[in-house]
């Protein structure tokens, strides 16, 4: 898969296009839907399924904080890994700024997706409809995929994580809902309990989760490749011990206590324990940490094999 940042190395490449417009947030099931349309029609014009990216997301440009829009699904860098394991082409991102919000839809179609991108079917929303028998281009409605009724889409997602009801987000997104880092090393508050502390760090600016969770670690390391490590995941704020409002992701792994310092890993969220919550003193924080850790062995004991 191509990612591109301009049209003249489209055309470098391309001549013409089959495309599709959007945040893909999560790539979830119904984002899916849609690129199977746009894989289906790219191989009836013969042209490359072609994914328009928008970055940032409009309302994070609008935004006064991180935290007066949604947190996100998925970060850029991991949209585009779904989106090239979906079979996109290329990815063109299209950077939403203010020239970008000031320009005509009559200039938007011509000079970008015409003139630029030289699209011959796109495929949108239903609320799009501006001008493309005028420009040549076939138009084809985007599907709409639903579960009990309702639309799947990232705002229902967010939704579902929020509620803790993984069984049904690992159905929307098609895949258990995961948060990717790198582990750094932080205060070790469960070091003295008998289990290490995994800090990761995020290369996000809010996060769509908040409190205690049981979780699987899978390391991007060749070694541990194969397995998952078990722990309590504690995604927040931190109250107790720090006034930052900088968001933090703590793992207090199960029967494991090697070095992953500088390790890439992905978080999988399997059950909510509880909500964050201040305590009075870092004494009473370490001991509600070992009832949580105790709690996410039973959580997963019962799910084992006798």
């Amino acid at each position: 898969m191509r990612v591109i940042e301009d049209v003249a190395t489209f055309r470098q490449h391309h001549q013409s296009s089959v495309l599709t417009i959007g945040k893909f947030d999560g790539v979830h099931t119904g984002h899916q839907l849609i690129l199977q349309q746009l894989r289906s029609k790219a191989a009836e014009f013969g042209a490359p399924a072609v994914v328009v990216l928008i970055e940032p997301h409009p309302e994070e440009f609008f935004a006064a904080t991180p935290q007066d829009c949604p947190a996100r699904l998925s970060e850029l860098e991991e949209k585009l890994a779904l989106l090239e394991a979906q079979g996109v082409d290329v990815v063109y991102k299209l950077r939403f700024d203010a020239a970008l919000q000031a320009q005509s839809a009559e200039d938007y179609v011509q000079e970008f997706l015409v003139g630029g991108l030289g699209v011959v079917c796109l495929i949108i929303g239903s609320d799009f409809r501006f001008g493309h028998r005028r420009h040549g281009f076939a138009l084809v409605e985007s599907a709409s995929c639903e579960h009990a009724g309702v639309r799947i889409s990232s705002t229902y997602v967010r939704q579902q994580l929020q509620k803790g009801d993984f069984e049904l987000v690992e159905l929307l997104l098609d895949r258990p809902y995961g948060i990717a880092g790198t582990v750094v090393k932080g205060q070790q508050l469960g070091r003295d309990l008998g289990f290490p502390t995994c800090n990761v760090k995020l290369n996000r600016k809010s996060l769509p989760l908040h409190g205690v969770y049981a979780c699987e670690v899978q390391v991007n390391n060749a070694d541990l490749a194969e397995r998952f490590l078990k722990g309590a995941a504690n995604i927040g704020y931190r109250p107790t011990v720090t006034d930052s409002r900088m968001a933090v992701l703590e793992v207090h792994l199960l029967d494991f206590d090697s070095d992953l310092y500088g390790e890439q890993i992905t978080v999988i969220f399997r059950h909510k324990i509880r909500d964050e919550q201040k305590f009075a003193s870092l004494e009473a924080l370490q001991a509600r940490i070992a009832i949580d850790v105790q709690t996410v062995r039973d959580f997963f004991a019962k799910d084992m094999p006798l």
